[in-house]
């Protein structure tokens, strides 16, 4: 060997920094959780959950006779001699008692599933009929602001220019106020008026007239999102061939949008509506936790949570009250948007996700 000859490396310096780039790829990788699978969990606890409310409903809300002859819905029917009684499976002989003495008397006896409020109604049958009127007033808000906000962006697309700078800014001065502040005071608005206007109307005619007011107040502040949405996606495609080639041809703007803006935006706006739901449940649980939402005797999941909220004392906690329409806004809200998550990733390839 000569010794000027320099000494070569058995281990070029690429290779090794290979080698090492290697083995920490293979040590130090992080463990990675598919996210499908908590979203596929979430649908199917989703589908659980409408499908048990949709087949209790109608128990729910059907008649049950009361002593003198009267009827009226199961979640309504009272008797203030069993109030406050627990759950079924944790009665004790003291309440054995006074459910025997209600029997042999010929009173009504209520569900006791999950206890009995305080002036005597089943829970159970409240809190199926409260799942399925915040849901089905969820669904409805979110049906009504998905349109309003799919028709806003649309038009301010569209023209552009000043209508454009117009209906948006409007939308960011909404923006900067608080969503449940709008909600609330459309709420307040609407209920006044409705006062003013209707003073001799039917309870029947009442709760009708409170549970659309619960529906404008939750979708005047849930479309300022989609319509966000929708503008940037018209911006997008009113540029496209297809678009300029239907203009070319003689297609006024009523045809451009049916035929081809719209089914371009199905995807987009079917996910973001979904992820509305959630919101508009959200809103209106929060308001009616308040007292300015739906309103007794008409149960939603907000008012039986105020309604338990009291009972859940230092002397005598009465929890059932107060955690089964928490537990069930809890599953609703979050299978909800894992399931509105996973739809906006299979329909909006623009989305992160």
């Amino acid at each position: 060997m000569n010794p000027t000859e320099p000494v070569r490396n058995p281990f070029p310096p690429q290779s090794l920094a290979r080698r090492v780039a290697g083995v920490t790829e293979h040590t130090a990788s992080p463990i990675r959780v598919r996210p499908s699978v908590g979203r596929g969990i979430a649908t199917w606890l989703l589908a659980a959950l409408l499908v048990s409310i949709g087949v209790l409903a109608p128990w729910s809300f059907g008649r049950v006779d009361l002593p003198g002859g009267t009827q009226t819905p199961r979640w309504a029917a009272q008797n203030l001699q069993l109030s406050l009684l627990p759950p079924s499976w944790l009665s004790d002989e003291q309440v054995q008692q006074r459910v025997q003495s209600a029997v042999q008397t010929g009173q009504y006896v209520p569900g006791r599933w999950l206890g009995t409020d305080r002036i005597g109604r089943d829970v159970f049958a409240r809190l199926v009929a409260g799942s399925a009127i915040s849901l089905t007033l969820g669904l409805c808000a979110a049906a009504a602001a998905t349109m309003i906000g799919v028709v806003w962006g649309t038009v301010a697309a569209w023209f552009g220019g000043r209508v454009d700078a117009i209906l948006m800014r409007s939308v960011d001065v909404m923006y900067a106020l608080p969503s449940i502040l709008l909600a609330t005071l459309l709420s307040v608005a609407v209920d006044g008026i409705a006062d003013r206007s209707l003073q001799d109307v039917s309870p029947a005619l009442r709760q009708l007239i409170n549970l659309l007011t619960m529906l404008v107040a939750v979708a005047g502040v849930g479309w300022l999102t989609m319509s966000r949405v929708v503008r940037g996606q018209v911006l997008s495609l009113r540029e496209r061939p297809f678009v300029e080639a239907a203009r070319a041809m003689g297609a006024g703007n009523r045809r451009i949008f049916w035929f081809h803006l719209l089914p371009n935006l199905a995807g987009p706006v079917a996910a973001y509506a979904a992820l509305a739901v959630p919101a508009a449940i959200l809103s209106e649980s929060f308001l009616s936790f308040l007292g300015i939402g739906i309103r007794e005797p008409l149960p939603s999941l907000g008012n039986l949570a105020a309604d338990g909220l009291p009972e859940l004392n230092l002397v005598k906690g009465r929890w059932w009250l107060l955690a089964p329409p928490c537990v069930v806004i809890a599953l609703a809200l979050l299978s909800l948007n894992f399931a509105a998550d996973r739809l906006r990733d299979r329909l909006d390839p623009a989305s992160p996700g």
